[in-house]
């Protein structure tokens, strides 16, 4: 008898799509005789190598390889060549419902997200706010399975729970971690402005740990080429510190290095769900966001995430790409350079 065959698609950006990866390994362990295909962009493969072995992943360049509705096509024949059983579309956009639909269409048993637009435009807009805590992503995404037949116990620590994560795999200069020592990883940029906190604010966060703190070592990580240019200049001003991103190679080593810190200060974006899918402790800086639109970190604690409340403009949107109402990003520059240090527990 034909092992049934799931394929969950979804694309966007990277925080999303590491927020599924908890949800395919609880998946994975829970029906280990399913087989699993993960559909995404093709920087999601370091997400996926960790996996149980009944996970496969599938890269899919959307913007070249698979343009328009002739490269849908040809993926949708790609996909139907694996003999699926059932198809997970997580992302639930144009390209997803193309495909999902062709496929339910011939008969196959299809499910979608529900991203709870609804109450999330209540608890963005202007006025009347509802201050509800929205379902979480992880939620979304298991609501999808279970509408399969395949209801899941969300259960998950690390990518790196089996192992794998070794410092010695690193460059020399990263090195084994000192007894006593505390590794802090700082990440202080955001796809948007309402998610970033000001990086003058920021740098005077690096220089009192720098400074005052004897037994810290702080790595920066940052993507971008002018990213690296201000965390290099970071790390030759300041002690005890290295532009992770500059010395590393991709993506999995990152992963690596990030399970051994401490904790990781991020903003609400990608390296948030990257140090959580490695068990590593996060304190997170909001701003036009916030963590009741359901995309706080795996397993983060909420009194970790650093906002200011008392700004009833705030959330002002769900992903940060929204212009400020107040024309200032107050919510950014009212948190002080000592609540995001003492939110550390030094």
């Amino acid at each position: 008898m034909k092992a049934d065959h799931i394929i969950i698609m979804r694309f966007s950006a990277m925080g999303d799509v590491a927020m599924t990866v908890p949800v395919v390994y609880a998946l994975a362990r829970q029906y280990p005789h399913l087989r699993i295909s993960v559909l995404s962009r093709p920087f999601a493969k370091a997400f996926f190598s960790y996996m149980p072995k009944n996970v496969d992943f599938m890269a899919a360049d959307l913007r070249n390889d698979y343009k328009g509705v002739k490269g849908l096509n040809q993926l949708y024949g790609r996909l139907k060549a694996k003999q699926p059983t059932a198809i997970a579309d997580f992302h639930d956009v144009l390209r997803s419902k193309y495909i999902r639909t062709r496929f339910f269409l011939c008969g196959y048993k299809t499910a979608h997200i529900d991203k709870h637009k609804n109450g999330k435009r209540k608890l963005c807009r202007k006025k009347h706010k509802v201050m509800e805590q929205q379902p979480t992503s992880f939620q979304n995404y298991a609501e999808v399975l279970s509408k399969l037949g395949y209801p899941i116990d969300l259960s998950f620590t690390s990518l790196f729970a089996n192992g794998g994560n070794r410092l010695s795999q690193l460059p020399n200069i990263i090195g084994e971690k000192p007894d006593g020592e505390r590794w802090i990883g700082i990440a202080p940029f955001a796809a948007h402005n309402g998610k970033m906190y000001p990086k003058e604010q920021m740098e005077e966060v690096v220089k009192v740990l720098s400074t005052e703190y004897s037994n810290l070592r702080i790595f920066f990580f940052g993507g971008g080429k002018e990213e690296k240019q201000i965390l290099n200049a970071w790390a030759a001003k300041y002690k005890h510190c290295t532009c992770a991103s500059e010395v590393l190679h991709g993506l999995n080593e990152e992963l690596v290095l990030m399970s051994r810190l401490d904790t990781m200060i991020s903003m609400d974006s990608a390296n948030m769900h990257l140090a959580s899918l490695v068990g590593t402790r996060v304190v997170s800086i909001w701003g036009a966001t916030h963590p009741y639109c359901g995309f706080l970190g795996w397993n983060q604690k909420e009194e970790d995430a650093v906002q200011n409340t008392e700004l009833e403009c705030r959330p002002c949107s769900v992903f940060g790409n929204k212009p400020c109402h107040r024309g200032d990003f107050e919510c950014m520059h009212s948190i002080a350079p000592s609540a995001i240090i003492e939110r550390l527990n030094l």
